[in-house]
Parts: structure tokens; sequence; C-alpha cells
């Protein structure tokens, strides 16, 4: 059966998520899964129900962020513009899937590989506007390994999501937009000082995450 309101959305999210219940999230993680499902529910009173169509859409957003780079400081504010649209798409496609009941193991799947593909262009982008190759290659390498611990941990038996870290990707997508926007306002220190912050801020969620995966497989029977 389809999701018919935002709290049956929202119970049916916990229940593939481990139990966590999202209207009890941190205001930056609730808010932004309260707006994802706002559009799409109204994308799916428009008639658009493929949860793959808004998955490649958001991947293709996100390839576009380098190129505007190429452009230079000032056009990061287009970059900015479209890590927003990048990441309301890919959110969306997991609305669709559940609010017209098409959610699927392979669907999943896409999605994930998509964020990934999403969050090494908007590194490559900050590299482009001035960062140096280390920073924006460490930021990326943390942000995947996050999710791939988080993975693997889950196929060894930690309950779905583990905890919400700092470092959950609304905060990738709020620092990434940020710190494109203060590029195109003071140029390449900018730049520097965003990835500095993902850098500080992914490794603080990933040690969070670990210290879960500990605690759950540690434990008696684990």
């Amino acid at each position: 059966m389809p999701a018919s309101s935002w709290d049956d959305y929202a119970e049916r999210w916990s229940a593939s998520h481990g139990g966590y219940d999202p209207r009890t999230a941190s205001p930056p993680v609730r808010g932004w899964l309260r707006l994802s499902y706002r559009v799409g529910a109204a994308m799916v009173r428009m008639g658009v129900r493929d949860p793959n169509a808004a998955t490649a859409a958001g991947l293709l957003l996100a390839a576009a962020v380098p190129v505007t780079a190429l452009g230079g400081r000032w056009w990061a504010v287009g970059g900015a513009v479209l890590v927003l649209l990048s990441a309301v798409a890919d959110s969306v496609d997991g609305v669709l899937a559940v609010v017209t009941g098409r959610a699927s193991r392979l669907g999943q799947v896409w999605d994930s590989v998509a964020d990934r593909l999403s969050e090494a262009a908007w590194m490559a982008a900050f590299w482009l506007l001035g960062a140096p190759v280390w920073l924006a290659v460490g930021c990326t390498a943390v942000m995947w390994l996050h999710e791939y611990v988080r993975a693997r941990a889950t196929v060894a038996g930690m309950s779905d999501i583990g905890t919400v870290t700092v470092a959950e990707r609304p905060t990738r997508v709020l620092i990434a937009i940020f710190g494109l926007l203060a590029t195109a306002a003071a140029g390449p220190e900018a730049a520097v000082a965003a990835l500095a912050v993902m850098l500080v801020v992914t490794a603080a969620g990933l040690i969070q995450l670990l210290r879960t995966v500990r605690r759950q497989l540690s434990a008696p029977g684990r």
C-alpha cells in the first residue's frame, strides 16, 4: 500500500531504517526529510512516479556542479544551486518509492551509488575552485568510508543505521552549499575552509559510527 501522509511515510521510512523514527531526528535531518516528503508527494500528484528517474536526475545535476566551477568563482553560486537541486532529487527518489509503493532493494543500491558519485562531484568542484586535491580526495574518502562502515556493519548484524551521526547526508549537503556560496564571495581560501570543515565533521561522524558499531557488534550473542 502506498503511503498516504507524512506520519504514514515516517513509519514506513522507520521500518526500512532499523526502527529509527525520522520525526525524532535532529532539526536539520528532520527538516530535510519533511521537505523531501512534501516535494515527492507533490510530484506524485503531478503524475511523476518513477524513483529511478529521480535518482538519475539527481546524479546528472550533481555531475554539472564541477562544470560550473570551470567558469570561475562566481559560477560557484550556480554550483550551490545544483547541489541543492541534486540533493532534493536524490531524497525524493526514496519518497517516490515509499509513497507509490515501489520501494525495492535494487533501487536502494542505485540510490547509494548515485549518492557516492554525487559527493565526489561536489568535491571535484571545490578542487577546481582552488582547494588542494589531497583535501578534496580526503573528504571524499571519509564520506565514503562513513557509508561503507555502516553498510558492512549492517550486514554483520547492526540495526540498520546504527546511529544518526553529525555527518549524515543533509549535513554534508549544507556544508557543500554554504561552502560554494562562500567561495563565490571570498575565493579559494573559502573553498579550503569549507573542505576543512567537511573533513572535521565527517571524521567526527565516522568516529561516532565506529563507536556504535563496536558497541553493537561486540555485545554478547553477536
